[in-house]
């Protein structure tokens, strides 16, 4: 019963929020993870991880930022929480979206693409719908950024 009120409470939220992203926000993050991507092959991956978790860098920008974790869940980047080192393989969003384990699966099947969930907004601290595009950076780890819906 709680995990159909949690889904239920996710669909409320995601029919209740109007969908303000538009293309050009979609283009704009997948350019964004095109081009960390590039900044990975030229500096080495080691070089690039550190860059993205500088909360001020050219990877920052508002609600738009990098974040990188390895296929085993363990977050390796992230500027805006302070989740580096922490395993969230198994974290699940509040409609129980296993996102890490479902990036992986992404990068791991197709190399690249969009996944839906539900993440904190920075401004609100309300769970919101985001999809984030995810693009692997090497043999064992993704990097990814996303819009909230």
């Amino acid at each position: 019963m709680n995990r159909l009120m949690k889904i239920g409470a996710a669909l409320i939220l995601s029919a209740s929020v109007s969908f303000a992203a538009s293309q050009a926000d979609f283009d704009n993050v997948q350019a964004h993870i095109e081009k960390a991507v590039q900044f990975c092959k030229d500096k080495g991956v080691s070089t690039c991880v550190a860059e993205f978790n500088k909360k001020e860098s050219e990877w920052v920008k508002g609600d738009l930022y990098i974040w990188a974790n390895d296929f085993d869940g363990v977050i390796t980047a992230h500027p805006k929480k302070p989740l580096k080192g922490k395993n969230l393989y198994k974290y699940k969003d509040l409609a129980g979206t296993q996102l890490f384990k479902a990036f992986i699966v992404k990068v791991k099947a197709d190399g690249k693409g969009w996944v839906d969930y539900v993440w904190s907004h920075p401004k609100t601290n309300k769970q919101t719908p985001k999809t984030s595009y995810v693009q692997g950076i090497g043999e064992n780890q993704l990097i990814g950024a996303g819009i909230y819906k």
